[in-house]
């Protein structure tokens, strides 16, 4: 529970540091409504819809109301998936306004110690240090590998986690091994003519927990005639952080980004995570308050670019024979790829162009799986309504493998193969290892 002086900090916050110009962009309209998960699934819930979660942050910058748990719980049981800004006749930058909301309200509140360890250890003590996620990560490997997740599993002691938890470790990835995490290539060059130059954004989730991921990445761009460079300095992008309420963290982690990318003279910068590449886009609005970084944010994020479009426009799919054994495919969006990376007919038109296989556009394709970062943990029964939604349409269209572009809504599809009792039956795969394995080639790289 916030204190008064607690809410009397947060109040003049919001009065400082809340785009009012943006909150007052907001004609109130409702077209935002039919594209939010929470409205739909809270029951047609005002204060679970953009429009009213707006209403909510303006009332506090007015005065008109206290910033008391219900303000907050509302900011809460938002996805940030961004799926509001697109249909906005205004054009609200409303994941904008949500960050800085979370931002003010944790910075003012006085949260629990268990609460202050948790976040200390996980946003200031694991994400920023590559070294230390792969430690964490090489730890989850051994589990796999030394049979203690088989006696995990046949002792049932996995029941006593949280229903979701102990389905999640089910379909973890199996993890490499440190020395392949500690072993990672920084140029690589292009199979054949070289058509661009790029750098390649490995991230620290996608470099560890789906390390062979990126490696399909990069020989995928390799062979589309791509010279790569991946820079040892770069960090973690930072959105688990601006997403979290820890932006002055998330500032850090982009200046070292900006950094270790900005003098490597190449074309492009490519990411093959929608979440990670959204807040990466967004870095010019995330410094657009610091003279000194401003501009190199936006020349930075000026070349991002996500796999499946640099493969499209090099015609990958038309210099490469794609083919598979005969399947019926359907395609997941990732909410902050299409949403604010505006990237949606790259990815279709790759998965249409493999042989032997029928592509069905799945109903709602766009509309969020409930996975969102952390939020299938902290949210979870709002996350499971959303993904038996999804869920319901990805059974409608028969498909055998459902396609990807994010690792967290990767990982929230095969919780929901493993919630309908499909496993066996059906398989989610992020797009460029169903790219890699459609070209016949393996992910070694060299």
């Amino acid at each position: 529970m916030t204190t008064r002086t607690e809410q009397e900090a947060i109040q003049q916050q919001f009065r400082q540091r809340m785009d009012e110009d943006e909150l007052l962009n907001c004609m109130r309209c409702g077209f935002c409504l039919p594209s939010c998960p929470t409205y739909i699934e809270s029951g047609y819930k005002e204060s679970h819809s953009p429009r009213g979660r707006i209403a909510l942050m303006k009332a506090v910058v007015d005065g008109l109301i206290e910033p008391d748990e219900d303000v907050e719980r509302s900011l809460d049981m938002c996805l940030g998936c961004r799926a509001c800004e697109p249909v906005c006749p205004s054009g609200v930058k409303y994941g904008h306004l949500l960050e800085e909301a979370r931002d003010i309200i944790n910075q003012n509140k006085k949260h629990s110690l268990p609460v202050r360890a948790v976040r200390k250890a996980v946003f200031d003590g694991l994400f920023p240090h590559q070294n230390r996620m792969r430690t964490l990560t090489g730890l989850l490997g051994f589990y796999q590998r030394s049979g203690l997740q088989k006696a995990a599993r046949r002792t049932g002691v996995l029941k006593l986690l949280p229903e979701n938890l102990s389905t999640m470790e089910k379909v973890l990835p199996d993890v490499p091994r440190l020395a392949e995490m500690k072993n990672r290539p920084e140029h690589l060059p292009a199979k054949g003519d070289t058509k661009s130059r790029v750098a390649f954004f490995s991230g620290c989730l996608m470099d560890t927990m789906f390390l062979e991921t990126n490696n399909a990445t990069m020989k995928l761009l390799q062979i589309a005639g791509c010279e790569i460079v991946i820079p040892k300095e770069q960090a973690c992008c930072g959105a688990l952080h601006g997403h979290s309420g820890e932006k002055a963290s998330a500032r850090e982690l982009a200046k070292r980004n900006i950094k270790a990318f900005e003098d490597l003279n190449v074309d492009y910068i490519i990411t093959n995570a929608g979440g990670c590449g959204a807040f990466l886009v967004d870095y010019g609005h995330l410094l657009k308050d610091d003279p000194d970084w401003e501009e190199r944010a936006r020349d930075f994020s000026m070349k991002l670019k996500d796999v499946t479009e640099i493969l499209a426009e090099l015609e990958f799919h038309k210099k490469v024979k794609l083919e598979l054994p005969h399947q019926v495919i359907t395609y997941q969006d990732s909410c902050h790829l299409r949403n604010v990376m505006k990237t949606a007919s790259a990815p279709r038109k790759l998965i249409q162009a493999i042989k032997g296989t029928e592509y069905r556009e799945m109903k709602d394709a766009d509309r969020c799986c409930g996975s969102a970062g952390i939020y299938n943990i902290v949210e979870s029964e709002m996350s499971m309504q959303i993904l038996d939604y999804k869920m319901k349409q990805a059974k409608e269209t028969h498909a055998a493998t459902i396609v990807t572009a994010n690792p967290g809504c990767l990982l929230q599809m095969k919780l929901g193969i493993e919630r309908e009792n499909l496993a066996g039956q059906v398989r989610a795969v992020h797009i460029v290892d169903l790219l890699l394995e459609a070209a016949g080639e393996t992910s070694s790289l060299q």
